[in-house]
């Protein structure tokens, strides 16, 4: 004789706290890109506008180089020096070998400042330089 009682299986409902992690983490993970993203155009550098220029959507892990009005680089929120850009530059492009890179150059900054940059970006072999331009005003 069988005298142990069949356990009838629960059936499973939808589980709802699984599905609240998952909601947190993908919010998270959106506002901690979009904050990341916007570090760089909040910076006290302004881009000349183009009338034909477009708004490119901004890539994961692009680098963006910003050059001041008065000559000084910025690159992920911390100002550097030639030779610190170029180290910096190199060992990206000895990982990257196609990086993109951004130059974002002040409206009021002289030329050399600008060329100087690109002269550090071809010594460490980044080859893929935009610049960036702002909306025109309507």
């Amino acid at each position: 004789m069988n005298f142990r009682k069949q356990s009838v299986p629960e059936v499973a409902g939808f589980q709802i706290a699984p599905m609240v992690d998952i909601v947190f983490l993908l919010l998270i993970f959106f506002l901690v890109t979009w904050n990341f993203a916007r570090y760089e155009t909040e910076l006290d550098v302004k881009v000349p506008t183009a009338k034909e220029g477009k708004e490119s959507r901004r890539a994961v892990g692009e680098v963006v180089i910003n050059v001041k009005s008065d000559g000084s680089i910025v690159m992920n929120r911390r100002t550097l020096s030639a030779e610190e850009l170029t180290t910096t530059l190199r060992k990206i492009s000895e990982l990257y070998p196609d990086q993109a890179v951004i130059l974002r150059g002040d409206e009021t900054a002289d030329y050399r400042h600008i060329v100087a940059v690109l002269d550090i970006c071809r010594t460490a072999n980044i080859w893929n330089v935009a610049f960036a331009t702002g909306r025109p005003e309507s």
